[in-house]
């Protein structure tokens, strides 16, 4: 997605933002095809997921989220009222977050929502960060499995952590420790941190086809998982050399942790503008 489209999806949400009380807020019905859904019951239930991510984080619900109604056209010409909910820049997060951002839809979508000036360059760079937020978190996911196959099939610490080794080894062509050193990642801290997003998905791939491969062909010990880490570290770097992309080539990217508070902070910011009517005292639509 180029600034362009991204320009031209922002001004659209724009348009669609209302105010009531000095609060920005927008209409489910109106976003949800921003969200690829299609029917009404779908989408109501992510908006209650939303709801439901809300109190957890300690917000009042009412204060994001407002059921309404609103009239629609009829096929035969007439009209006909249908609910609705009023969201405010926050609750509008929490739906988001609801989809995968890894698609650009919905990264752009958190991103719109989750800053304030919303020109195209700040979108296109949110979208970029909240895409390596969840790319490092499918590598984790993946990596949990990895350790919980392991330690189920024989392996203990010692073996898991050489297991990990030698994964990286294969894909990088150099010991995990040498590429700490090659991209100033300091030695109590995550490799897959400061990697590219290209090396994370490498990392994620062949961990979850070591996963697959685990049970499919019933492997015990580090051994044998391990040579089966190793030559899925070393089929995925084969494929990118062949696209003349060298793994231990790739330039550093900013520590996610500063990305994750980055990505907070702004959470904190929108979380601090709700409706500050109760339901019964707000004006009838």
């Amino acid at each position: 997605m180029d600034k362009n489209e991204i320009a031209r999806h922002a001004n659209e949400l724009n348009a669609l933002s209302h105010e009531e009380d000095g609060v920005e807020y927008w209409l489910a019905r109106d976003i949800m095809e921003h969200m690829g859904y299609s029917k009404w019951e779908n989408f109501a239930k992510a908006v209650q997921r939303a709801k439901d991510a809300c109190a957890n984080s300690g917000q009042q619900v009412e204060a994001h989220f407002r059921d309404t109604t609103r009239n629609a056209a009829t096929v035969n010409g007439g009209t006909r009222v249908i609910g609705d909910v009023k969201l405010t820049r926050y609750a509008c997060y929490l739906v988001a977050q609801n989809g995968d951002p890894r698609k650009e839809e919905v990264a752009l979508l958190q991103s719109y929502f989750a800053v304030q000036t919303r020109t195209a360059e700040l979108l296109e760079q949110r979208m970029g960060e909240i895409s390596r937020l969840a790319g490092r978190e499918a590598l984790a996911v993946e990596e949990k499995q990895l350790s919980k196959l392991s330690y189920e099939r024989g392996v203990d610490e010692r073996g898991f952590g050489i297991i990990r080794s030698h994964g990286d080894q294969a894909l990088f062509g150099r010991s995990t420790q040498a590429m700490k050193n090659r991209l100033g990642v300091p030695k109590n801290r995550p490799l897959a941190d400061r990697l590219h997003p290209i090396n994370v998905t490498a990392k994620q791939l062949a961990t979850q086809m070591t996963n697959l491969n685990i049970e499919q062909k019933d492997l015990h010990g580090t051994s044998q998982i391990g040579n089966e880490h190793v030559g899925n570290n070393r089929s995925v770097r084969n494929a990118l050399v062949e696209q003349g992309i060298v793994p231990e080539d790739l330039p550093a990217q900013e520590d996610i942790r500063k990305i994750e508070r980055r990505v907070r902070k702004d959470e904190r910011r929108v979380e601090g503008t709700g409706f500050k009517a109760v339901e019964s005292e707000m004006p009838d639509d």
